[in-house]
Order: C-alpha cells, then structure tokens, then sequence
C-alpha cells in the first residue's frame, strides 16, 4: 500500500474510534461489557490507533504542498499550552470524569467563561499550528485529521450532553460557548480573570518552554 494511503487509512480508523462513543453504539457496548470494561477498550483501541497513524506518519514521506512556516507554533502554541492548563487543571464539566461539576452553581465559571471546550481548542491550535508549519502532504492528513476530530468532538459532546436529563447542562451550557468569547461577545458571561487565576496559564507556559526546549530530543528537529 502507498504511504500516503497508509496514513490515510490510519488516521480515518482513528477518528472512528472516537466518533463511535457519540453513536448508539457506545450504549450497546456498555450494555454488553458494562461502562468500565468499555472505557478500558476505548483507551486501548484510541493509543494503539495513535501508534499506528505516528508510525504511518513517519514513513510517509515529505511531500511539501506550501512553503513551511516554521514560526507558526513558536506564536500559536503558548495560546495552546495555556487553554490545555487551564482545562486540565479546573472543574471542567466537558472532560471524562467531571459530570459531578455540573451541579455546582458556578460550573460555567474560569475558563469556562471563554470557552467551555478549552482542551479541545488546544489540540485544534497544536494542530493547525503543526499543519502549517510543516507544510506537507502527511501533516495535512495527520494534524488535519486531529484537528478535525476535537473540532467534532466539541459539537458531538455537546450533542450527547444536552441529551442529559434534568438542567444542569442547559445552565452551563447558556452561559458558555464553545467558540471562544462568543458568550462574553453575546453578553451570556463575563471574562473574570481572578477565576482563572495565575498560577494555571504559568504552568501552560512553562510546559510550553519546556515542549520548545526538549522538542529536538523528543521529535529529532528544532521547532524554530
């Protein structure tokens, strides 16, 4: 099989795997082997679907389709690192785990104010960033693949919550957005930054100088 198709073939198996938990297939599954032998399955299927698109990337070979912009993730990525913090580190709702945070009154509250999707907009923006600055056939069918799987996941996460019962997701969901600061634009919210605090966006930063720093030894090239 060409490369290229390699990849391709990869990188769709890869974001099935993650489309299939919004279809009523994912109910069936945990019907079947119940929620956490499901959730097992998942995780595996998701990381060996990784390896297999980051080991079909590799052999693909670099065929430019634009002039690489190299500095795109060095402008881009700290944005990145900051929102994937900020997710990471605060009640959020919209991650695996965190439905609890939906009860509390101030759910939509921090981050949340900007976009209540601040993980996945942070993959979007690695991605992106990646695509550009690479500038390739196999980076447009990898991080494009990637980029297109979290700007999915966000409308089919919110899809599969609004079928939640009672109204702890039409709350949070009213005063938030998903694109960011659309709900600040529409009046819904407010930006707060004492909610957001300092200590989360310096952590993005310094894992994003740190990601810079070692990136020659973890990818085998300078990202700048």
């Amino acid at each position: 099989m060409d490369s290229t198709l390699h990849l391709l073939l990869a990188t769709v198996v890869f974001l099935g795997i993650h489309v299939l938990p919004s279809t009523p297939l994912r109910a069936l599954a945990v019907r079947l082997i119940g929620e956490g032998p499901y959730l097992g399955l998942f995780s595996l299927l998701s990381a060996a679907g990784l390896v297999w698109m980051s080991v079909a990337y590799a052999r693909t070979p670099m065929d430019a389709l634009w002039p690489a912009l190299h500095l795109v993730p060095v402008y881009v990525l700290p944005f990145a690192f900051v929102l994937l913090a900020c997710g990471l580190l605060a009640r959020n709702p919209t991650l695996a785990g965190q439905a609890a945070a939906l009860k509390r009154g101030d759910a939509a509250r921090g981050i949340l104010r900007i976009t209540r999707h601040p993980v996945m907009w942070a993959i979007m923006l690695w991605a992106g960033a990646h695509m550009l600055a690479l500038g390739s056939i196999r980076s447009v069918v990898l991080f494009g693949g990637l980029l297109l799987l979290a700007a999915a996941g966000t409308t089919l996460q919110d899809a599969r919550k609004a079928k939640a019962p009672g109204d702890d997701w039409k709350r949070f969901a009213a005063a938030t957005s998903n694109i960011p600061f659309l709900a600040i634009a529409q009046g819904r919210t407010r930006l707060v930054w004492q909610e957001i605090g300092w200590w989360r966006p310096a952590a993005g930063l310094v894992l994003f100088g740190l990601v810079l720093y070692l990136h020659p030894w973890l990818f085998g090239y300078r990202a700048y």
